[in-house]
């Protein structure tokens, strides 16, 4: 096969989607920097002299009791906020795969792969390291989710002109892998199911897309039919972030370069997303009362810490590099011009930052006492990006170069048009 004929693994995608993506990174990588900011705050609040009135923030109790639904704030963002974040990653696999330039299958190959690998890998390095503590394999699936907005965050500090076919991947892969995760919620982490509530979601479930799908927008007919689902999702026993994904789902997506209403969705719903719901969720989950040096060491030497950073920072790169490569050798495709197997490395490390679904599952598997598993997801996501920023760092040059490329075929395709 020549080379012009050989597939190639991260190569160029439409202009068109190459836009649209570097839209969506602009806004999650704003995110990111509030999603940090939110964590940093509450672990310096949660260490502080005034770490009680962190917990009685924490502990604040509102809703109304008669739905069942009088729950404590760190609840209502474990449930309710990141039903808003499943929501908008829901809308953007679905848009991917179905207007996308991944509804190729050659081009979805990659990431859903790489994805997978980054979900068994991790959990079974996990298993692996607490084989023998009583209780440690609920929390199994802790490492398997990549936090898109805190990996951007990282990529926006480092300043690097990453190709946008990477950074699709590394989007792409995150939004996969999540989904995953919502789906391991559901089925692993569903405790006593009542199903007629369940059931009964999908009565105001349909309603609701039979209106999106006639073209309705109106917030106050919308909003209370989404707002039912959750509740009844939440009352079921399924998580109630399922929700949000089941609502994503409903929403119709239309090819071309016009605003569907997933685009219009996605749009309203993105910045309260990555603006409110994620940052919010980390305040209230991140903090850790540390307890000096000796309290951290002895958190982080926890067999369980221990299968978290390692499922991590080390199952997660090799099950990611693993997938793609078995996808390359078996497809025999090969790396675009430009890119070396360093980058995979790269982006496969920075994709064991596992922040926002880590910290849920971790609640789900042990409780909101779980500190030491608090810890080793922020232990195990800055180590990722630490690692990852070297890598990256040295690779900066060749992405400057490739960056350089891009912008004089742009610019040589407007002249063409013009």
């Amino acid at each position: 096969m020549t080379d012009a004929g050989r597939r190639h693994l991260f190569g160029r995608g439409s202009w068109a989607e190459a836009r649209r993506i570097a839209d969506i990174l602009r806004k999650e990588t704003i995110g990111g920097a509030l999603l940090l900011g939110g964590a940093a705050l509450a672990l310096i609040w949660a260490n502080s002299p005034w770490s009680g009135v962190y917990e009685a923030i924490r502990g604040f109790t509102v809703g109304p009791a008669s739905l069942h639904l009088r729950l404590d704030l760190a609840t209502w963002a474990a449930d309710g906020l990141l039903a808003v974040f499943f929501f908008v990653a829901g809308l953007e696999l679905k848009r991917e795969f179905v207007a996308g330039d991944l509804r190729q299958v050659r081009r979805a190959a990659v990431p859903v792969a790489a994805a997978f690998g980054g979900v068994v890998v991790p959990a079974a390095v996990y298993l692996l390291a607490t084989r023998n503590v009583d209780g440690a394999a609920a929390g199994w699936a802790i490492p398997t989710a990549t936090d898109i907005a805190f990996a951007l965050a990282v990529l926006a500090v480092l300043g690097t002109f990453l190709p946008p076919a990477l950074r699709t991947f590394l989007l792409t892969l995150a939004v996969v892998d999540d989904l995953m995760a919502i789906v391991i919620i559901a089925v692993f982490y569903t405790g006593d199911l009542a199903p007629v509530p369940l059931l009964a979601a999908l009565v105001p479930l349909a309603v609701f897309a039979v209106l999106v799908r006639r073209g309705v927008r109106s917030w106050w007919l919308l909003l209370p039919l989404a707002f039912a689902v959750w509740a009844l999702v939440h009352a079921s026993g399924v998580h109630a972030t399922v929700a949000g994904v089941l609502l994503a789902f409903a929403v119709p997506v239309v090819r071309g370069e016009g605003r569907g209403p997933a685009e219009h969705f996605e749009r309203r719903f993105r910045p309260l997303s990555a603006g409110v719901a994620v940052p919010l969720f980390a305040f209230l989950s991140a903090g850790v009362h540390l307890g000096g040096l000796n309290g951290l060491a002895t958190a982080l030497t926890d067999p369980v810490a221990v299968g978290v950073v390692a499922g991590l920072v080390a199952g997660k790169p090799i099950g990611i590099m693993a997938a793609t490569w078995l996808v390359a050798r078996f497809t025999r495709a090969q790396l675009d011009e430009g890119l070396s197997w360093l980058d995979v490395l790269g982006l496969s490390i920075l994709a064991g930052i596992g922040f926002t679904v880590s910290l849920l599952i971790g609640e789900l598997a042990f409780g909101a006492g779980g500190d030491h598993v608090k810890l080793a997801v922020l232990a195990g996501s800055v180590t990722a990006a630490l690692l990852a920023a070297v890598i990256l760092r040295l690779r900066n040059r060749a992405y400057r170069r490739i960056h350089e490329a891009d912008d004089r075929d742009a610019a040589r395709q407007v002249g063409t048009l013009q």
